[in-house]
């Protein structure tokens, strides 16, 4: 009963419940925060199931879930603290990224939190620092919401981009790709301001990630060129970056440098990838020699990080030091010959110029596959347009014959270290299937990996190298054919229209043996003789008739394949 001259207590249905505080800490026990996470793990669990449904009534249940979560954080934002309320919007964003379900942690988690600031339109780039500072920072960057508030911007920035993948996968609309390079241009931002704040170098490294992968997307759709300056960005932001120049970061920060040669090189500016992987090495060699000083022994796992990044970095100078130490200067007089290398098949490794400089360069079978490989990749080649090399110089004729020469022999057992494997080596034990060629390199295996195997052949064909490709290709085939998981059986399929193709793009007959025929592979053969590795020839040519029966194969093979499975 209310005491003498006290108001009289408000009717109970206008009550408001009482805040999470009212019942002791926010942790578990506590009425509120266990109503909280109840809701949230039923509501997380729905969406989990609701990913594999059929599409329609995926978006009913997509629908049915983001009221939920509306009605979850209009339910408990008044009973919760600022500062619970927003790192739990950020957590349950992070869980709905995992489950793909950007719109949705984009509008209720990130999108959410970032409404406390202003009424700016977030989807135009803020090009000034000053005005993005004192929107989103106007008491600086001293307190944990500052935190906060840069990872709910990389977050909304990430959920934009793969918005636009799900709409524009290939991003084939100049809408897409314009959107791509404003989440860039921002995500450079946030890290520009971040950057100076040491205490929040782990969202510089988060911005490297997010860079890289958007960066990596547009490479493959050849906007090398404009992505360039957003990867050196990323670079120098590694480097600027004292925690972040540790040799845990080395890995990732030569997987940035890599990214920015691949541009160079996409970009035909071959002399700048070179230097810039040189300036790489000494930056390697640079952090090498500071950990050397330090009073621990340095570890295996660490001569190992530096190992791979220092091979990342000398294979992208082979890319280019391979071909420029052969070609002659402006007027120097050329003699129209060409090296004849099946007189030197039977002589030790090195037998040619490009085999001395891959010994020099690179320990193992497996390096030097890994720089052949990155040697005679192209991203401006399609391997169904096969063509001789460009520049069409002789020198640069040469060198590209002399790399299938040294790969076809690594792949058929031999290479420099063949003579201390011992000459009962097995052909079938030279490929690969569960480790990648930087995983041979670091394990020192020799041999290669089934993927690369697949590449080199490809890039056979690309470059019309016929005797590699007829060489190689049973060997490949065996392989592919002896292996049940679904990605070699792909390989299997891609090599298959390949075959198919073959006869439409060269009018020389085929020597490997191998048909499409019953979509299958005819067996091919491979023989050891005299302690020396080599692929049998089967010198029936392919049966092929005028133009039109090709065609006709062709396009059998590929219904075939697009029949086989769904997921190939």
């Amino acid at each position: 009963m209310a005491e003498a001259g006290s108001p009289p207590p408000p009717p109970r249905s206008g009550l408001q419940p009482p805040p999470a505080t009212f019942f002791g800490a926010l942790e578990p026990g506590n009425p509120v925060i266990d109503s909280l996470e109840s809701e949230l793990r039923d509501f997380l669990g729905f969406m989990r199931r609701s990913a594999g449904a059929a599409e329609p009534r995926r978006q009913e249940l997509h629908r049915r879930g983001a009221n939920t979560l509306f009605n979850i954080w209009i339910k408990y934002k008044p009973r919760l603290p600022d500062w619970y309320y927003n790192e739990k919007l950020l957590k349950v964003g992070d869980l709905l990224i995992q489950f793909k379900e950007y719109k949705l942690a984009l509008l209720q988690c990130y999108g959410r939190y970032l409404q406390q600031f202003s009424s700016v339109n977030l989807d135009e780039v803020i090009a000034d620092v000053n005005q993005f500072k004192s929107i989103f920072f106007p008491n600086g960057f001293g307190d944990k919401s500052a935190a906060l508030t840069f990872y709910a911007l990389q977050g909304r920035s990430i959920c934009l981009y793969q918005m636009v993948c799900s709409s524009d996968k290939n991003l084939q609309n100049q809408e897409s790709l314009q959107m791509c390079f404003s989440i860039l241009s921002f995500l450079r931002l946030i890290m520009e301001v971040t950057l100076p704040q040491e205490h929040l170098c782990w969202l510089i490294y988060n911005g490297t990630i997010y860079i890289y992968t958007i960066c990596r997307h547009l490479m493959s759709v050849g906007q090398s060129a404009k992505v360039l300056e957003y990867l050196l960005w990323a670079s120098i932001c590694m480097e600027s970056s004292v925690p972040l120049l540790a040799v845990h970061y080395l890995t990732w920060r030569t997987t940035l440098y890599t990214a920015v040669c691949y541009c160079y090189y996409d970009c035909q500016a071959s002399i700048n990838g070179e230097v810039f992987a040189r300036r790489g090495l000494s930056k390697i060699d640079e952090l090498k020699q500071l950990d050397s000083m330090s009073s621990s022994p340095q570890n295996p796992e660490t001569k190992k990080v530096f190992r791979e990044a220092t091979i990342k970095m000398a294979v992208m100078v082979f890319k280019r030091a391979v071909y420029e130490s052969r070609r002659k200067p402006k007027g120097f007089f050329r003699p129209k010959l060409r090296v004849n290398l099946k007189d030197t098949q039977n002589l030790p490794w090195p037998r040619t110029v490009t085999e001395r400089l891959l010994t020099e360069m690179f320990d193992g079978t497996a390096a030097h596959f890994l720089a052949i490989l990155e040697a005679l990749s192209d991203s401006n080649r399609r391997v169904l347009r096969p063509a001789p090399p460009v520049p069409d110089e002789t020198e640069i004729r040469d060198v590209v014959s002399e790399l299938f020469f040294a790969g076809m022999d690594i792949l058929a057992g031999g290479g420099s270290f063949a003579g201390t494997q011992g000459s009962n080596t097995e052909v079938s034990g030279v490929i690969h299937a569960s480790s990648t060629l930087m995983q041979l390199i670091l394990t020192g295996k020799n041999g290669v990996s089934g993927e690369a195997a697949v590449k080199f052949i490809k890039l056979a064909f690309s470059y019309e190298e016929w005797d590699v490709f007829d060489s190689t290709f049973g060997l490949v085939i065996n392989f592919l054919q002896s292996q049940d998981d679904p990605i070699w059986k792909k390989a299997e399929t891609e090599l298959r229209l390949i075959i198919a193709m073959q006869p439409l793009v060269s009018t020389r007959k085929s020597k490997h043996g191998f048909s499409v025929q019953e979509n299958t592979f005819k067996e091919a053969t491979i023989s050891r003789s005299s302690g020396k590795r080599t692929i049998a020839r089967q010198e029936g040519p392919l049966k092929h008739g005028d133009p039109s029966d090709d065609l006709v194969t062709l396009a059998t093979t590929l219904f075939s394949c697009i029949c086989t499975s769904m997921q190939v």
